[in-house]
Parts: C-alpha cells; sequence; structure tokens
C-alpha cells in the first residue's frame, strides 16, 4: 500500500510561500530575468555577446542567467530589456477587488 503524502496548496509567488520579507520584489525581478534569459534564447546569443550587448561583463551575465539577482535593481533590469529591443511600459493602477493588498507584475506582450 503506497503512503498518501500531505501536499499544501502554494501561491503564485513561491517567494511569499518560502516566507521572504521581499517576495513581491523577488519574483518580479524573477519575471524580468525570465524575459531576458526568453530573448536571448530566441536570439541565439552568446554569454559573451550579450555581454557587449548589455554592457557588463560576461561573469555577470553568467550570474543573471543562474538567477543570482543581488546587484540586478530594477532599473538595471528594465535597461537590460531596452538593450536586447524591448519597449517598457508601466501601468499604475489601484488593486482589483480580487486583491487586498497591491503588487507588482510582469507581463511580456
Amino acid at each position: 500500500m503506497k503512503k498518501k503524502i500531505a501536499v499544501t496548496r502554494g501561491s503564485t509567488n513561491v517567494f511569499a510561500d518560502l516566507e521572504y520579507a521581499d517576495s513581491e520584489e523577488m519574483l518580479a525581478k524573477a519575471q524580468l530575468v525570465s524575459r531576458i534569459s526568453d530573448l536571448i534564447q530566441q536570439r541565439r546569443l552568446t554569454q559573451r555577446e550579450t555581454a557587449t550587448l548589455l554592457g557588463v561583463g560576461q561573469p555577470n551575465v553568467s550570474r543573471l542567467l543562474r538567477g543570482q539577482l543581488g546587484g540586478f535593481s530594477y532599473e538595471r533590469l528594465l535597461k537590460f530589456l531596452n538593450a536586447l529591443g524591448c519597449d517598457i511600459e508601466i501601468i499604475v493602477k489601484r488593486p482589483g477587488r480580487a486583491h487586498r493588498d497591491a503588487q507588482i507584475t510582469v507581463k511580456a506582450a
């Protein structure tokens, strides 16, 4: 007979589930880096080519793509997206009825 394993359903933010204090910021940065990574793959850029395009060293590109986001501010990640040919649109609005707390969301067009 198989044992049943207790499962707890998580939220849409793994960082909040792990009880990080800055979970919203961490999720937003991870989403931005995911988009950056997608663009790099779509363009078939090497880390060296990416580093030149973004104006950083190759080790920073490696850190970024491995999810080591310390030292990468929102502004810097947004500039990377611009360098990769993306326009960025920031919309500020009141939260809907479904959300009690304000949140940060990254959406790709």
